[in-house]
């Protein structure tokens, strides 16, 4: 994609979702807030402002994005993939609930889904670099399970361990 097409879809998505919302600092503000809120690890006060916020403008993508990652990291994983997914159903455009959505399956050793998930993040956003690279990490784990069940088949294939030996992966 052309630098300059995915700069202008990243100032369209930023339009539609300050659209829905109104626009204003204030809005701008409260996001930062809760998002060093959640880098801080102050999941509790995030839940209050999220939830405040949400009380306010339920279809607000940015907040319900915040309340999937609360919830992840509060141990959650079934509401925050119900979160993730309604929002991708919401806003199929946006591609950071499909790469949160992968992010759950592959915590939960479901590689197939959370690949699944990554191409829609990366169909929905070419430039998106963090669904590319989780992409290529659950390929790794599906080619690192795939040359186990090889070496499972054929011990003394050579040929399978040297390919995971490529990886910096062995079998369990």
């Amino acid at each position: 994609m052309k630098p300059g097409r995915s700069l202008l879809l990243a100032l369209l998505r930023l339009l539609a979702i300050s659209a829905c919302l109104g626009s204003g600092m204030a809005v701008a503000d409260e996001y930062s807030e809760v998002g060093q809120m959640l880098r801080a690890g102050r999941l509790t006060e995030a839940q209050t402002r999220v939830d405040r916020a949400l009380a306010a403008k339920p279809r607000d993508p940015q907040m319900r994005y915040f309340k999937g990652v609360i919830q992840r990291e509060s141990g959650q994983s079934a509401e925050a993939l119900a979160t993730f997914t309604k929002l991708t159903e919401d806003y199929p455009e946006l591609p950071e609930p499909y790469n949160s959505l992968a992010v759950i399956h592959a915590a939960q050793g479901e590689f197939d889904k959370a690949r699944v998930a990554l191409e829609m993040a990366i169909r929905a956003n070419p430039g998106y670099a963090t669904a590319h690279e989780n992409l290529g990490d659950i390929h790794a784990r599906l080619a690192q399970q795939a040359y186990c069940k090889a070496l499972q088949l054929d011990a003394t294939n050579s040929s399978v361990r040297s390919r995971l030996a490529a990886l910096g992966a062995s079998c369990p």
